[in-house]
């Protein structure tokens, strides 16, 4: 009976990891699209901050100023954004941290099962 408790933790615990593994890679591909943004709009400002107030650019012949603000408001949201992700981030990190020490506390009371889930392969 205790080994079946056992193993339907171990199953609870494990299908937790899986979820907070996709989570995590998820906010990181958030974040790096984040960085892009970020580092295309920085660049963007470099190359237009140059140029006389009264220039028209390309994006529909709009004055510079128009431009720079865009741009400027485009790296504020992203650094705010990439903020909330790190936020979100760390978040998960430390549950799956928790559930790490479930796993390998649940793993130490039941030195059986550890021996089972050794003996699985993986296919």
């Amino acid at each position: 009976m205790a080994d079946e408790a056992n193993r339907a933790a171990f199953m609870e615990i494990q299908g937790h990891m899986i979820e907070l593994t996709a989570k995590l890679k998820q906010v990181q591909n958030q974040m790096r699209n984040k960085e892009g943004e970020k580092k295309r709009a920085f660049l963007t400002l470099e190359e237009i901050r140059p140029l006389p107030e009264d220039a028209n650019t390309y994006k529909s012949i709009e004055p510079k100023s128009v431009l720079v603000s865009e741009q400027e408001q485009k790296l504020k949201d992203s650094e705010s954004a990439i903020a909330l992700l790190q936020t979100s981030k760390e978040y998960i990190e430390k549950q799956i941290g928790e559930v790490e020490t479930n796993l390998r506390e649940l793993l130490n009371q039941d030195p059986g099962l550890a021996r089972q889930i050794m003996s699985m392969t993986v296919m």
